[in-house]
């Protein structure tokens, strides 16, 4: 079974396409530089425009930690941040598919 990263995204109103475009440039950095990962996938809320889920699967818990550890991706989450009100990281376990 896979482990999931999962990431709840509430972006300052009128910040929408600046943080779609540093979201794909990091989800690119991270399918270049980390190994243990696939490409991540970004949902925009219908109701709430503001508001995003990222998820990805990953090999294991320790390639996340490793990528969330990583100065790379610390670089570029500090950059997506300037343009969100909220941010909720979490890593989930594949139970059922």
């Amino acid at each position: 079974m896979s482990v999931y990263s999962l990431g709840i995204w509430i972006v300052k109103p009128g910040r929408e396409g600046d943080f779609v475009e540093a979201w794909r440039e990091m989800a690119d950095w991270t399918t270049r530089e980390m190994t243990g990962g696939e490409k991540g996938t970004l949902l925009r809320d219908r109701e709430q425009p503001n508001r995003f889920v990222s998820f990805g699967p990953w090999d294991s818990v320790e390639a996340i930690t490793a990528w969330r550890a990583h100065p790379g991706f610390r670089e570029r989450v500090g950059k997506l941040r300037e343009m969100l009100d909220d941010f909720s990281p979490t890593t989930l376990d594949d139970v059922s598919t």
